[in-house]
């Protein structure tokens, strides 16, 4: 991965993500929706895994997304305006969580119809826990972005969390796992929000998505 991009588009994408990034609205039901009237890209993960600090690490704005040490905290899916250009969605949290048992299954059931049946999502970041590896609920949305065509990559967070002979174990049995599933990209990225390593990677990704920005 260390050579897929070029340390010019490394500094250009950088470059993209100083450009403002402003929260838009937070959406409760489908018919609060922003129209489709742009391409975006979502963040996925089981709850606590570290959406929030992901994205207001790569933008560099430490409230750009509200962070909360309480899993579950998250309970919308809350769309954010990329330089006019394009929305950063980061989406609730499934799994664990710590709210009344029919609001998180209303907030799932939300979730689970964006990411089946939005036309204009290019891509899907899931987001995994580098200290668990993928768990039963991440393969569950992972199925589903199978079953709905919709392209996803995996992106292991917290890494300064563990040492590097354990993070190798768990990026070769995700690697393994990635090969099993249709519509995951075979590229893995492993990051740290707390550290900013694996940060411009990411970036040139998300910038190598959308042809404006590259």
């Amino acid at each position: 991965m260390s050579e897929k991009y070029t340390t010019e588009q490394l500094n250009r994408a950088a470059e993209q993500f100083s450009h403002r990034c402003d929260f838009v609205i937070s959406v409760a039901d489908l018919h609060q929706l922003p129209e489709a009237d742009r391409d975006e890209i979502a963040f996925a993960g089981r709850s606590n895994v570290g959406k929030s600090s992901l994205i207001n690490a790569l933008f560099r704005q430490k409230k750009l997304a509200k962070t909360s040490g309480t899993p579950g905290r998250t309970q919308q899916l809350n769309f954010f305006d990329f330089d006019n250009q394009i929305y950063i969605v980061d989406l609730p949290g499934y799994g664990y969580a710590k709210a009344p048992e029919q609001l998180v299954k209303k907030w799932q059931a939300v979730l689970k119809a964006y990411l089946r049946g939005r036309p204009n999502l290019r891509r899907v970041f899931v987001l995994i826990d580098s200290r668990h590896g993928i768990k039963k609920e991440d393969l569950e949305i992972m199925k589903m972005l199978d079953t709905a065509a919709v392209p996803y990559q995996i992106v292991l967070t917290k890494t300064d969390k563990i040492n590097s002979a354990e993070l190798e174990k768990v990026i070769q049995s995700t690697v393994a796992e990635i090969k099993k599933h249709a519509a995951a990209m075979n590229d893995l990225l492993a990051t740290s929000s707390e550290k900013r390593s694996g940060l411009e990677m990411l970036q040139a990704e998300i910038c190598s998505i959308f042809s404006n920005f590259f």
